[in-house]
């Protein structure tokens, strides 16, 4: 799928100005700059419709915000952000995770118009604290879960080797479904394979023996197909043209059905769980260098894998000298 956010049309000149530079200049993902967008949307009709600038009886969701003068965001206090975050967090009952994004959303919007272009001059929340988001524990394949998928593709399947191929890929690589998708023929050389991240970092990835095998099955199988309308793209769909997010997600869907495991939640982002799991748990990786695989920005997001792996907790606590004293009882 490719994703077309909002053309923000709707928004006053300052908040367009900075959606564009998120997205432009910071390089944020067209997604992320959605979910700010949407917060932001929400905060400025809020604004209105607390300072009175539209009839109380209108529902949020129906004020425009094109009209909001830049003195409405530069005149409120931190009791106005407190009063807007108490609105948010009961009546829509956020979770943590996604109040902390509502609170970076108007961190990062204040110090674009007070810092990068100076459009006001207080920053109502430069002390305002992130939630405490918990960490959950990420859900991901066993490794007899991950056999059990692999084994029930149908060979006879026109389009096997290249759903094969994909999941090898995933259940290896650890990549984003986006990564997956924007791959080419020209992202291989080689041994290794090189992805377009998040922020349109790039990061090189080394690849196994199950992962080549499977491209050389599936490049074979793409140099038959006809059309190829999109000559660059690695995986095609059945015109010719380059897969797009959203057939992916469902052709995932459609084999983890096969192999008994739709029932428990999984998808293309728990195989990339899974991957990094399975390097974590089984071939003894370093965290740094999960991080450099996975592409995550900050240390932090992998640590989340080191609280998976039970076996090295099992092996740290058996090494301990005093794993088998035992008591010798006295004879009476």
């Amino acid at each position: 799928m490719s994703y077309t956010p909002s053309d923000y049309s709707e928004c006053p000149g300052f908040l367009r100005d900075y959606l564009y530079y998120l997205l432009t200049i910071k390089g944020r993902s067209k997604l992320t700059v959605e979910g700010y967008f949407i917060d932001l949307r929400t905060y400025l009709r809020f604004l209105k419709h607390y300072k009175g600038l539209v009839s109380k009886e209108t529902p949020l969701d129906e004020i425009l915000i094109q009209d909001v003068p830049l003195s409405l965001v530069a005149e409120a206090t931190l009791s106005d952000v407190y009063e807007f975050l108490n609105y948010t967090f009961s009546e829509k009952s956020n979770n943590a995770r996604t109040r902390a994004r509502k609170v970076s959303s108007l961190r990062g919007f204040y110090k674009y118009l007070t810092t990068n272009v100076a459009l006001i001059s207080s920053n109502p929340v430069e002390n305002l604290e992130l939630p405490t988001a918990k960490k959950a524990l990420p859900s991901y394949l066993s490794l007899e879960q991950c056999y059990d998928l692999l084994r029930a593709f149908d060979q006879s399947d026109p389009y096997y080797p290249r759903d094969f191929c994909m999941v090898t890929l995933f259940l290896n690589c650890g990549m984003r479904l986006s990564e997956m998708s924007g791959l080419n023929l020209t992202s291989f050389r080689d041994n290794t394979l090189r992805v377009l991240g998040k922020g349109n970092k790039e990061r090189m990835l080394y690849l196994n023996n199950a992962c080549m095998n499977a491209l050389k099955e599936y490049l074979a199988f793409r140099e038959q197909q006809k059309p190829i309308l999109d000559k660059d793209a690695l995986f095609l769909n059945r015109s010719g043209r380059r897969l797009g997010q959203r057939r992916i997600q469902q052709i995932i869907t459609e084999h983890l059905e096969r192999a008994g495991l739709s029932h428990m939640g999984f998808s293309t982002h728990k195989l990339r769980h899974t991957a990094a799991t399975m390097m974590y748990q089984y071939g003894d990786v370093d965290v740094k260098v999960l991080q450099e695989i996975l592409g995550h920005a900050n240390l932090s997001t992998t640590e989340i894998y080191t609280h998976v792996s039970n076996r090295q907790q099992e092996a740290a606590l058996a090494s301990n000298p005093l794993a088998n004293y035992k008591e010798k009882k006295k004879e009476s």
